[in-house]
């Protein structure tokens, strides 16, 4: 999965709140859209996002929608940040060795 996506889907509170719901376990439709003060259609929305960057899996049960989370992509991006910490950081430790010879020099 495209780590864009990950990003994209986490970039609303909305969302970043259901996937941290999500965190501790499965939920319905329903039981994600309480604590939000908002529609099912809206949380759907927000979870229909969610789906297409690859973060939720939603299965029937029943007549009930249960959402789970997919922790792939949250690791995906995670090491994507690592990548560019480890880049900044050397980055950074180069310039910092340069202003100290200048500053000496």
């Amino acid at each position: 999965m495209a780590v864009h996506l990950t990003f994209a889907a986490l970039g609303d509170p909305t969302r970043r709140a259901l996937v941290e719901r999500l965190t501790r376990g499965e939920a319905t439709v329903s039981e994600l859209a309480v604590p939000h003060d908002m529609s099912l259609p809206a949380v759907t929305k927000h979870l229909r996002v969610l789906e297409d960057a690859g973060l939720l899996t939603r299965r029937k049960r029943g007549r009930t929608v249960v959402c789970s989370l997919n922790r792939a992509p949250l690791a995906e991006a995670q090491s994507w940040l690592i990548d560019r910490q480890r880049m900044w950081s050397a980055n950074l430790d180069r310039l910092e060795r340069f202003l100290i010879e200048e500053k000496d020099a």
